[in-house]
């Protein structure tokens, strides 16, 4: 069995895989002061209860200061030392980006994991803390994207940056036009970001000049692709499914051992 880790800016995932099946996924918020009794008292202790035969970790993080607590963690609860995923590995797809590795282990596994699953070419958008929208071209070539705030990160800096505007949850207004201060501050950042979606994507298509299958992920990609034309699927366990899917390539297994 296999325990995927996805730690992210918002969340710490955890996926437990039988062969091929995610049999359970955990999730708690990502704390960037994460000590390791924590992470063995909230989850790693419990998947060791109930999940005894998992035998590899394997793990995408963006939050490298909680790399160290994670393994020692892995290591007492678990008697694994998980490998950490990043472009060194094999992913399956050529990395057409400057400096390699500045792009973020969560791009690369998704664009990887959306390759594999969905085909080439392909467009990936994850929806979170920051949106990435990233492509890999028919040739397998992963060339990039765009980084931008997600939408509660909008939200919550006009809150901040300004002295009367509250933070509001994002959900869909009944109307561009808002009657009231909230409405209107819901419509400018939902609008506004399904635009900033549809805008990209299809300066993406032109740039590139194939029209590839486009997939979404993350906490607000259904609530987009809802309202976007231009995704076809959405993809909740893209980076978990990633995540097995770079692990159980024979040459990682060699590189993690290295």
């Amino acid at each position: 069995m296999l325990l995927a880790i996805d730690i992210g800016n918002s969340s710490i995932k955890f996926g437990i895989f039988e062969s091929d099946s995610l049999v359970e996924k955990l999730l708690i918020p990502t704390r960037r002061d994460h000590a390791v009794h924590e992470l063995l008292f909230d989850t790693l202790r419990y998947i060791k209860q109930h999940h005894s035969r998992i035998d590899r970790v394997a793990v995408a993080s963006v939050v490298t200061e909680l790399d160290g607590a994670v393994r020692q963690a892995c290591d007492e609860a678990l008697t694994i030392s998980p490998i950490f995923l990043d472009h060194t590995f094999d992913l399956g797809i050529q990395i057409k980006y400057e400096p390699v590795a500045a792009v973020g282990a969560d791009r690369l596994v998704n664009a990887a994991a959306a390759a594999q699953k969905y085909g080439v070419p392909v467009i990936v958008c994850s929806f979170g803390t920051a949106t990435t929208i990233d492509v890999v071209n028919s040739v397998g070539e992963y060339l990039g994207g765009t980084i931008a705030p997600g939408m509660n990160t909008l939200a919550e800096a006009l809150h901040l940056k300004t002295s009367k505007l509250p933070h509001v949850a994002i959900d869909k207004p009944a109307s561009v036009i808002g009657n009231t201060t909230v409405d209107s501050i819901r419509s400018g950042i939902f609008y506004g970001y399904i635009s900033l979606v549809e805008g990209i994507i299809n300066r993406m298509f032109a740039e590139i000049d194939e029209q590839p299958k486009v997939v979404a992920t993350g906490g607000f990609a259904n609530l987009i692709a809802e309202n976007c034309d231009l995704i076809n699927t959405v993809d909740e366990n893209l980076v978990l499914d990633g995540i097995l899917m770079l692990a159980e390539r024979p040459h990682n297994y060699q590189h993690a051992g290295s």
